[in-house]
């Protein structure tokens, strides 16, 4: 086992990596080259630049029990085929019940949005700490489980 983090955009890289550390879980943080991470623990792929690069990469590395840590939809479902774990930086934990219904929502709303309608109403809310907080929680809980097995 271990944990996978598509680190592009990631806001919760960081709790991720600690956590899989409390448990001595190996971790890799996959980001393009439009960003600059550094670990003292996980290894560090920096993936060239390009549309789903890091994604495919990820996927390309993912195996059966694996951690996988993203907020792309599809991706999740990719990892999910590849029966991995699959959970998103507020602490959904995507599985094979709950994906189908996402990817549908997602597309509803690309066809909304290549309508020239607005995709999402009113504001996206700003990330607190209460946000990260859920996130821990549930990814450590997520870790605890699968470690005791």
């Amino acid at each position: 086992m271990q944990v996978l983090v598509d680190a592009d955009a990631c806001p919760v890289y960081t709790i991720a990596e600690n956590i899989a550390k409390n448990y001595n879980v190996p971790c890799i943080l996959l980001c393009d080259t439009n960003h600059i991470i550094e670990s003292d623990y996980s290894e560090v792929r920096t993936i060239g630049a390009g549309k789903d690069a890091v994604d495919m990469a990820l996927l390309n590395i993912c195996g059966a029990g694996d951690v996988v840590v993203t907020q792309d939809y599809g991706l999740a479902s990719l990892a999910l085929a590849k029966k991995a774990y699959v959970i998103n930086q507020s602490g959904m934990q995507y599985t094979d019940d709950n994906i189908d219904k996402l990817l549908f929502e997602r597309h509803l709303a690309a066809k909304e949005r290549s309508k020239g309608k607005k995709g999402r109403v009113g504001k996206i809310k700003k990330r607190t700490s209460a946000d990260d907080g859920r996130f821990s929680k549930a990814f450590d809980m997520l870790l605890s489980s699968l470690v005791e097995c």
